[in-house]
């Protein structure tokens, strides 16, 4: 029963559309038609034209990913494999919301403001990534795929240390599969709206990046 409430916490969370509702209350815009149609915080700054609002939908999606925790841990208490079942689903949600017909953004506020609280190292990891990709490539969708790839593959290789003492997972997953899982999927989430590019870059072998949002 636990693990239900946490799926349905999680989700509906996560299934709140933050730039589409912003945007459509502020100007008036259907997010999801238009920009990259993506419904996330970059597109509602390129299509709004505002960085106010841009900052806004990254901290609300952020504070999504906070509170799906939050919430089960207070109910259930500090359970590796009730929290992250909760976060899991708010991110899934986020990335396919049945609000919008299951349109979104690419999980990364979300996931990012969940993972903080129970992987700050794995977060902190990412963010380290991203920036020396992001120097390297100055894309930030690019970088985006490229700590995703690198941080998951460290998570999975380095499971039995990153699952071993609190103030590197809190709390610890029940096991160091337990752990691996976890970040697999919560990549694999970020990683399939992130399809596009990957298959831009990495497929067909197009190199030349001219823009942060380019389709």
């Amino acid at each position: 029963m636990e693990t239900i409430i946490s799926i349905l916490i999680g989700y509906l969370i996560g299934s709140i559309p933050t730039a589409y509702l912003i945007l459509k209350k502020t100007r008036n815009i259907n997010i999801t038609e238009n920009g990259s149609n993506n419904v996330g915080a970059l597109n509602s700054y390129e299509v709004s034209k505002s960085k106010t609002i841009g900052l806004i939908v990254l901290s609300l999606d952020f504070i999504k990913g906070v509170f799906s925790v939050i919430i089960v841990q207070f109910l259930f208490g500090s359970s590796f494999l009730i929290t992250i079942v909760a976060l899991t689903f708010a991110v899934l949600a986020h990335c396919y919301s049945p609000w919008i017909k299951f349109k979104g953004g690419r999980g990364l506020a979300t996931a990012a403001g969940g993972v903080l609280l129970i992987e700050p190292v794995i977060l902190l990891l990412w963010v380290l990534f991203w920036l020396i990709a992001y120097l390297f490539k100055r894309h930030i969708h690019l970088a985006n795929i490229l700590a995703s790839i690198l941080t998951c593959a460290l998570a999975v290789s380095s499971s039995d240390i990153l699952n071993s003492a609190r103030w590197l997972t809190n709390p610890p997953a029940e096991t160091n599969l337990t752990f691996a899982s976890f970040n697999v999927f919560i990549f694999l989430i970020i990683l399939s709206r992130h399809i596009s590019y990957i298959k831009k870059y990495f497929v067909t072998g197009k190199n030349k990046i001219k823009g942060t949002n380019d389709e």
